[in-house]
């Protein structure tokens, strides 16, 4: 400031007096005035302002009365000043410049020092408005919806797991009289889980909210093989790995096949068609049907001699389903029969059950085999054309069998004569024709099968 003072020029238009510039400033608000009105206006306290400025409370008050003197010097003044006014908002050069003006003009040596750091302008703080809320609530939704179409498409891409926890191990062997094991496991929650088998219908069951199942499956001696697969039934995704268990119930080292015989009663009376076999064989590899004929029928006309008694049917052997039920079709000639149904297995064990029946026919019965190749076949039942094969024919499959009952006269026509077998009243006829040429055959006994020229 001395040397400021001192290298001031001269001359009319320069000869200014410090004083008078102080007095034509009294006008506007001293320098200390408006520190403490921006101060008081933001609500600060000089304890604060000392705490956030780092300059003693004391220079600040004196800062704010325009007590110059009491401060350690011009340099101290200006810094504390620039960093006092900066803190309140208030130009830093412009306060300057006022001090300037009010403060005495000394010619006393300034101490050289170091003054404090200008403070840096404060930080503008994040205001929350209604477009600053509005976007971080789109933003947020944006991200939520993006994640959910990530997942989405992350699990519709995968297909549901599987995995079986009982039995442990995919081949397992369980004791001899075990019927049923119940099958436990884990796939996705509400997967749909099927349980295959050879043989059987499909086993279908729903998972749980929490993946597990468990289902009860039949079990037959022997080997018994499940194939199990799961389907998620949102996507529609199947498990990569179906699992497959093979559980085996052993046989015992000896024994002797079961049987049962549902069809016929014994003592059942049938008057025309075959007579149905049936009935269910466990450890049994065959069933072997046959027939012995035990006299006539109540009010049957004795035979006249004894060439004329009916011989024994050939035998039938059926094969038991894997469960070990069984049927066939016995045609029997008029009279009481013993019928005999043996099953056998591999070990050359048997079981036998016998049925007694007595075929009394009534009127007409023919039982039509077609055997080695179709055959298109036509029927009048007592000159009626017969509803099975209607007025347009029937196409009859190898190894189909119909049966037509009337109670006068039963007549076929047969486009395959060759391939066309008849059963009358339970005797074997056999093929009436040559393969491949149509005939029309009636039967009415006692009269002997003729052959008619009936087409239509």
């Amino acid at each position: 400031m001395t040397t400021r003072n001192h290298a001031r020029p001269v001359g009319p238009e320069h000869d200014r007096d410090p004083i008078g510039e102080r007095r034509v400033a009294a006008g506007a608000d001293a320098l200390g005035e408006r520190l403490v009105a921006a101060r008081e206006a933001k609500g600060i306290d000089l304890l604060r302002a000392e705490r956030e400025t780092k300059i003693r409370r004391g220079y600040l008050a004196a800062l704010e009365r325009g007590d110059y003197a009491s401060l350690p010097g011009a340099v101290y003044v200006r810094g504390f000043l620039r960093n006092y006014a900066q803190y309140l908002g208030i130009d830093p050069d412009d306060a300057v410049a006022q001090w300037h003006r009010e403060a005495p003009v000394t010619d006393a040596p300034e101490p050289v020092i170091v003054v404090p750091r200008p403070l840096a302008s404060p930080r503008k703080g994040l205001v929350l408005t209604s477009g600053v809320v509005v976007a971080a609530v789109a933003t947020l939704g944006v991200v939520l919806i993006l994640a959910y179409i990530g997942f989405q498409l992350v699990r519709f891409s995968e297909p549901p797991p599987l995995s079986v926890v009982d039995p442990a191990t995919a081949v397992t062997d369980v004791a001899q009289d075990a019927t049923t094991y119940t099958l436990r496991g884990l796939t996705i929650a509400g997967g749909l889980v099927t349980i295959a088998a050879p043989g059987r219908d499909p086993l279908n069951i729903t998972a749980g909210g929490d993946g597990t199942w468990l289902a009860t499956v039949d079990l037959r001696r022997g080997k018994n093989q499940f194939d199990v697969s799961a389907v998620d039934p949102k996507t529609g995704k199947a498990a990569d790995h179906p699992v497959e268990l093979l559980i085996t119930v052993p046989f015992n080292p000896v024994v002797a096949p079961t049987l049962s015989v549902g069809s016929p009663a014994d003592g059942a009376t049938f008057q025309n068609g075959a007579i149905p076999v049936a009935g269910n064989a466990t450890d049994a590899t065959s069933v072997q049907i046959s027939a012995l004929y035990a006299g006539q029928a109540p009010g049957e006309a004795p035979a006249p001699s004894a060439a004329t008694t009916p011989g024994p049917p050939a035998p039938i052997v059926v094969v038991p389903a894997d469960d070990g039920s069984f049927a066939a079709n016995l045609d029997l000639t008029t009279g009481r029969w013993t019928i005999s149904i043996v099953a056998k297995n591999d070990q050359g064990m048997a079981t036998t059950l016998t049925r007694s029946v007595t075929v009394v026919y009534q009127g007409v019965n023919v039982v039509v085999d077609v055997k080695g190749g179709r055959a298109w076949l036509k029927v009048w039942v007592d000159g009626v054309v017969s509803p099975t094969t209607g007025s347009g024919g029937l196409l009859v499959n190898d190894g189909q069998t119909l049966t037509f009952s009337g109670t006068t006269s039963v007549e076929v026509r047969t486009g395959n004569a060759g391939v066309t077998f008849y059963t009358l009243n339970g005797t074997s006829l056999g093929a009436l024709g040559k393969g491949g040429s149509p005939e029309t055959w009636l039967f009415q006994p006692p009269a002997p099968p003729k052959r008619t020229d009936r087409t239509t």
